[in-house]
């Protein structure tokens, strides 16, 4: 790697960091004769695979350069920034060298907007395109769909890369309109549409014949970003909600807003990202996906944001503690999933588990169940606790202190965040990876 390959890299695969919208893969897309790499199960950012493995990939922009000005982003074209792209070989060339020496083990690919739409989206086709069929590299490639690319672009891209996706960035148009005038979610939506649809019909082709090329066997992602404006968590789920079920979406991703662009006035004063509330969301959506939770349970018309102090599986059956306390031993499957402490896997064991005996307060502890919660929520052979009775306030303080005084009596052993010290091009910058895993049980 030269002098100004590495200095490009410095400052896009800084300016990446900001585009969260990047998990595990989920594609199988396997090895060839005489090729290199493959994707199965492989993941990104060093996320986790279903079997345990932590994977990576370079994370970076094609270019920092944009024709837009957003107010939001930090390479918007207003701001007097370093800026650099980089060539179609030399992705080509970083990637397979730093696949080699086994730093990555895939490609996470995004931009500016350099010209036009079509320009850009050519230029990161053209990369996947080299890697696929001259380098014979076989690993993950997560591109972004550029909105205004052409459908062909975007279909050549769907060919060659795992998984596309589209960034919405912020949820309401209007908003969208007035920190960016120079785009409209109709841009946005259109290709993303389009993806979905496409993924529907290669999949009805691959089943009548034989050998037709997968189309983004990986799914299609989008971002939304959180607190550059006013919009409410519930405005937000719902759009979530809308995204899964009509485009079919793999991921959405919630990026707690940067306050960047401190200088524009239309952007909210924030000392840090909200964070508590990214994870609100990230458990909100765990509990759409997985726990076939609506939207409108998880906060209804009356409550417009999501509650700080408590996890949203929580706050839902202290909205409804009518519905407790709930018999482990007898109840339905979709009963006991909603209970605050089991998990999705606890479920199921307990479904299994019943069928032998009675359960008990041990049982559901060897089962993995978190009964410091649950233990309020559940009856079984030796716990009855009269949560029918208790007003939700008071069981919701009660929780509380046992939470606060369970952590002021363990040492801290939350996971910290280092510095690595760059040794490029040796390693990756640091701001090429990032980290991000939740669930609500």
């Amino acid at each position: 790697m030269n002098d100004s390959v590495h200095e490009k890299l410095k400052i896009l695969a800084d300016a990446a960091k900001f585009d969260v919208s990047c998990s595990s893969s989920g594609s199988s897309r396997a090895n060839q004769a005489g090729g290199i790499g493959n994707a199965v199960a492989c993941g990104i950012c060093h996320s986790f695979t279903e079997d345990g493995r932590c994977v990576s990939l370079l994370k970076v922009l094609m270019t920092n350069h944009c024709i837009y000005d957003c107010a939001y982003c930090i390479n918007r074209r207003s701001n007097d920034r370093p800026r650099a792209t980089l060539t179609v070989q030399e992705l080509t060339d970083l990637t397979i060298g730093f696949y080699r020496r086994n730093y990555i083990e895939g490609l996470f690919l995004s931009s500016g907007v350099i010209r036009n739409p079509d320009y850009t989206m050519e230029r990161m086709v053209l990369v996947a395109k080299k890697l696929r069929l001259e380098e014979r590299y076989n690993g993950y490639i997560h591109l972004k769909a550029i909105p205004g690319a052409s459908r062909d672009l975007i279909r050549e891209a769907g060919i060659f890369a795992d998984r596309l996706s589209v960034n919405i960035e912020i949820p309401t148009n209007s908003e969208l309109k007035r920190l960016a005038p120079e785009k409209d979610h109709q841009e946005i939506f259109s290709p993303m549409g389009f993806i979905s649809n496409s993924i529907a019909e290669n999949k009805e082709n691959r089943r009548k014949l034989h050998r037709v090329p997968a189309f983004v066997p990986a799914g299609q992602s989008t971002q939304l970003i959180v607190g550059a404006s006013p919009e409410s968590d519930r405005q937000i789920l719902q759009l979530a909600s809308g995204l899964y079920d009509v485009q079919k979406l793999k991921r959405v991703y919630y990026s707690g807003y940067q306050p960047v662009n401190e200088y524009d006035k239309r952007l909210p004063v924030l000392q840090s990202a909200p964070l508590v509330r990214e994870n609100r969301l990230y458990q909100s959506d765990w509990l759409m996906r997985f726990y076939k939770y609506k939207a409108d349970e998880i906060l209804p018309p009356d409550e417009p944001f999501l509650d700080l102090e408590i996890d949203p599986k929580l706050a839902w059956a202290l909205r409804n503690l009518h519905l407790f306390p709930v018999d482990v031993n007898h109840a339905d499957y979709e009963m006991i999933l909603r209970i605050p402490g089991v998990g999705v896997q606890s479920a199921q064991r307990i479904i299994a588990a019943r069928k032998f005996s009675n359960l008990n307060y041990g049982h559901l502890t060897k089962i993995g169940v978190v009964m410091k919660r649950a233990r309020y929520f559940m009856v079984n052979t030796d716990l009855r606790i009269p949560v029918s009775g208790m007003l939700p306030d008071t069981l919701r303080r009660q929780i509380l202190l046992a939470d606060k005084n369970k952590k002021a009596t363990q040492p801290d052993t939350q996971l910290k965040l280092f510095s690595f010290p760059e040794v490029l091009p040796r390693a990756l910058p640091e701001s090429s990876v990032g980290y991000k895993k939740t669930g609500v049980v």
